[in-house]
């Protein structure tokens, strides 16, 4: 059983929670199969209403298309009624769903059979299409492998959240990742075109699923990074449900056209209604962000941000992969496959972003995962969109295996794994050198002071002032335990000026003689600035494997947390404190030694 706060996850929960886990990731493994295999098509695109609206489909040239080279053509209407599902045709109901909708896939060799109204410009009645392989770069197929390791992370990583800390947060992140991940479930559905009525079932049970992700997305961003709602928000809490069974319904309605009736305005009034949901939670973000405390805003500024580059990211892959609203009359702009699954894995990549912001109890600046995110996102694209067709034409010329191809792609991506790790070493330098800066001046300061005092306070007002720290205060070694000998800032009258060695607040740092996080374990007892002023980490002055002082640290003013830089930072100035105290002493005894040698 699951314990966060008290709160567990009850036999119910558990079971919903497997039965929708297991679901969501027969949705996504099986897109694994797209690296080696790719799926097929009949190559052309219909809408709601049955509008052929492109001839080609997701093939590059016309030719290659089984639908243009069998003679339909742009402006070519399904005779819906005719090919409307009936219990004593369920073959002709699995050909309807496969070519409404307007991203369909197929098993490579599966077989549709097309009818076309009278009056349709090609003059055709009616044809049988073979799905045939499409063409795919080692590039884009590196990308795919991504995409679903990325969703599989972040349909897990809700689910262990859910795990954890059972509630309407956690539940509302979980649903709407199992349906909107990076993974986009195409051989799923693929699969499952073999059995018209099991299709049918999944389209209407996805209907209602993607309204409760939806209606999910909302829960969350209301109630992110606490699982807490603020009393102005409580009329949408209690609108969430019929919100999400609204959508759920006219999602499903729009598979109508499978029983002969156009549902092109109930297509486009879905697309729109989820876009604007995705909207709308930005807007209820961007307006909560001045409501929560310190280290909350912080979380919730990852969620913003997560949500700010996720969610339009996959909106406009959706858009570009579901709608011709990038053939504009200027010409079409709508970005190639490579493009598209990146925009995805970027949707994936931000939705961690999420979880560990939900995760955490405090992060660091928001700034600093940005900046990893994006020379993350430079060093797969830049390489991927350049490499694209020169990789697809090499494969064309060399004909070489599918799996030669995934040892090339390894190598591909190694190269970019390195050109990344490259890239940030570079990036954290130029954006740390003040920094570095600071830690030289303050690490001269420590080493130039002529007494303990002076040493102890360069080791906590320095930090304090330079990092804008909320407190700071140095605990002494004194016999089997460490005292405070100067004043603390932010530490106020009345707080503790001894604590134990062998405290729970203390060990980690003692123990491992090197900065360590400061655990909640044992504190109740103790007399420590609260609120934001609670220290968090903790450095040791050690020399020679002996910790002679520990100077506790809070967090930024803003509740940002201590980042890696920030923290090298403090554990330099913790080795310079220790040899300022040895120094130190060793002049004070040579000062005795010589008062006692002149006194003899």
């Amino acid at each position: 059983m699951s314990r966060h706060d008290g709160k567990t996850l009850g036999p119910v929960g558990r079971i919903a929670l497997a039965l929708l886990l297991a679901w969501a990731l027969a949705m996504i493994v099986p897109d694994l199969r797209r690296v080696w295999d790719p799926l097929a098509s009949v190559g052309f695109y219909a809408n709601g209403d049955g509008l052929v609206y492109d001839e080609t489909g997701p093939f590059a040239r016309n030719e290659q298309s089984p639908s243009w080279r069998a003679g339909i053509r742009d402006g070519d209407r399904i005779d819906l009624e005719a090919m409307r599902c009936q219990a004593q045709t369920w073959q002709q109901c699995g050909s309807v769903l496969a070519v409404l909708g307007g991203f369909e896939y197929l098993l490579p060799g599966a077989q549709i059979s097309v009818k076309l109204s009278p009056g349709s410009p090609s003059g055709l009645e009616s044809t049988t299409l073979t799905a045939e392989p499409l063409k795919t770069s080692i590039v884009f197929r590196a990308i795919m492998l991504l995409n679903a390791m990325a969703g599989i992370a972040v349909v897990l990583a809700a689910a262990w959240l859910v795990w954890i800390r059972p509630g309407p947060m956690s539940w509302g992140f979980f649903l709407f990742v199992s349906w909107y991940n990076p993974s986009q479930g195409f051989v799923f559905y693929a699969f499952i075109q073999q059995w018209p009525p099991l299709l049918l079932a999944q389209d209407i049970f996805g209907s209602f699923l993607q309204g409760a992700a939806l209606a999910g997305l909302l829960l969350f961003t209301i109630r992110a990074p606490n699982d807490r709602v603020d009393p102005q928000w409580r009329w949408l809490e209690r609108a969430i449900p019929s919100i999400g069974l609204a959508i759920g319904i006219l999602i499903a309605l729009s598979y109508l056209n499978a029983f002969g009736h156009p549902t092109e305005i109930l297509t486009r009034t879905g697309i729109l209604t989820g876009f604007a949901v995705d909207f709308a939670a930005i807007g209820i973000l961007l307006s909560r962000r001045r409501s929560l405390a310190p280290e909350d805003n912080q979380r919730l500024r990852w969620v913003l941000w997560g949500c700010l580059i996720g969610l339009p990211a996959f909106i406009f892959a959706e858009i570009a992969q579901e709608t011709t609203l990038l053939e504009t009359r200027w010409g079409d702009v709508t970005p190639n496959d490579v493009l598209i699954a990146l925009l995805y894995l970027a949707n994936g990549v931000f939705c961690l972003f999420v979880f560990e912001a939900v995760r955490r109890q405090r992060v660091v600046n928001v700034t600093i995962p940005l900046r990893r995110v994006t020379i993350l996102g430079l060093s797969l694209s830049i390489p991927a969109l350049l490499l694209h067709e020169a990789a697809r034409e090499l494969q064309d010329d060399l004909g070489l295996p599918g799996w030669a191809w995934l040892c090339v792609g390894a190598l591909i991506a190694y190269a970019i794994s390195r050109i990344h790790e490259f890239s940030v070493e570079a990036a954290e330098r130029f954006f740390n050198r003040h920094l570095d800066r600071i830690g030289e001046e303050l690490a001269r300061l420590i080493a130039s002071a002529r007494t303990i005092g002076e040493v102890e306070t360069h080791l906590t007002h320095g930090p304090l002032q330079h990092l804008h720290l909320t407190s700071a205060a140095t605990f002494r070694r004194d016999g089997d335990g460490f005292a405070r000998h100067t004043e603390g800032d932010g530490w106020e009258e009345g707080c503790e000026r001894r604590l134990d060695a062998s405290a729970p607040l203390l060990s980690p740092v003692v123990g491992r003689q090197r900065l360590a996080d400061l655990g909640s374990t044992g504190e109740r007892d103790l007399n420590l600035p609260d609120g934001a002023k609670r220290p968090i980490v903790g450095v040791p002055a050690t020399i020679r494997g002996r910790v002679l002082a520990v100077a506790l640290y809070g967090p930024h003013r803003s509740g940002a947390d201590l980042d890696s830089n920030e923290r090298a930072l403090l554990e330099r100035l913790g080795d310079a404190a220790a040899e300022a105290y040895v120094a130190i002493e060793n002049d004070e005894l040579k000062k005795r030694l010589r008062d006692f040698e002149s006194k003899v």
